[in-house]
């Protein structure tokens, strides 16, 4: 049943329905995935509760982990390009809640001994490993507003898919997050989490993730980070020009996206929670993987 999903995301099926009489019409397909006979070919409901478990069980993130271990994790990687696209839900935004407001800080200089908590999320995570700074970040469905390619804001009802993806265009870590949360907030966790899945040299970003602490933390992984400067920023001081040059392979970020939403079911996400929608995009993430690394060899 599991091979059926990924063969979901690899035939862009809209609906598990269109996937399983797929099943029922190719004896190929069918037995690829592991059933004999027509009859053997289980119910949409029957679907429907694998797929649960499988989100609670964490299967997408197991095999694309393995994934990578595998075909990546032995050789250098050159860089590694980070960006975030739009993933669009099927369901209603989450009531906003306001934070507690924090305690007041004292004001001078700290007392010898004393440690005070980091005034931001990023300071935060620079101290926090990766797992203790991606279980912070929040993971449901939320409005998002983001500008696009042509300068215009668009508006979106879901979630936030942030990938690290190699300069060979396979995805190494990825990261599903609610659709108000910026991007910078979720850089310094995925690259401590791909620090500890390959060995890799260069940072690639754009504007969006300029700020100091996530310079700091790519330095003291042994990471050299190129970041495009904020246009806001009056002190902004232009890419070199090797830094420029190496900035244009970021772009496989955005290619890679582009074609997770087109031809690997990023583009309609038909269920519903967190954990269905990540397990629904890893699918895809798995398939897209073997198609690129399929492209590689040959």
């Amino acid at each position: 049943m599991a091979r059926a999903f990924v063969g979901k995301a690899v035939y862009n099926h809209p609906t598990t329905c269109a996937t399983i009489e797929a099943l029922k019409a190719s004896p190929v397909f069918r037995r690829l995935c592991g059933f004999g006979r027509r009859v053997d070919v289980p119910s949409e409901s029957t679907f429907s509760r694998a797929f649960a478990e499988f989100a609670e069980l964490g299967l997408g993130e197991k095999v694309h982990q393995a994934l990578v271990e595998h075909w990546v994790k032995p050789g250098l990687v050159g860089h590694i390009s980070r960006d975030a696209t739009a993933i669009r839900g099927r369901e209603k935004p989450a009531a906003r809640s306001r934070p507690p407001k924090p305690a007041p800080r004292k004001k001078g200089r700290p007392r010898r001994g004393e440690v005070r908590e980091p005034k931001t999320r990023l300071e935060r995570q620079c101290r926090q490993s990766a797992a203790e700074a991606l279980a912070e970040l929040p993971v449901h469905c939320d409005v998002g507003a983001k500008k696009n390619s042509k300068g215009y804001k668009q508006a979106w009802i879901g979630y936030k898919l942030h990938v690290d993806v190699n300069d060979c265009g396979l995805p190494i870590s990825a990261v599903l997050t609610a659709a108000s949360l910026h991007e910078s907030q979720v850089a310094v966790p995925l690259m401590k989490l791909t620090s500890e899945r390959i060995d890799y040299l260069y940072d690639l970003m754009d504007s969006a993730y300029d700020a100091k602490p996530i310079y700091e933390v790519s330095r003291s992984l042994g990471h050299v980070p190129i970041i495009d400067k904020n246009g806001r920023r009056k002190d902004a001081i232009p890419l070199a020009p090797h830094e420029a040059v190496r900035y244009r392979g970021r772009t496989v970020a955005e290619r890679f996206n582009s074609r997770l939403k087109e031809g690997f079911g990023a583009g309609h996400v038909m269920v519903r929670g967190a954990l269905k929608v990540r397990l629904h995009l890893m699918f895809g993430i798995m398939a897209l993987f073997a198609d690129q690394l399929l492209k590689l060899i040959s």
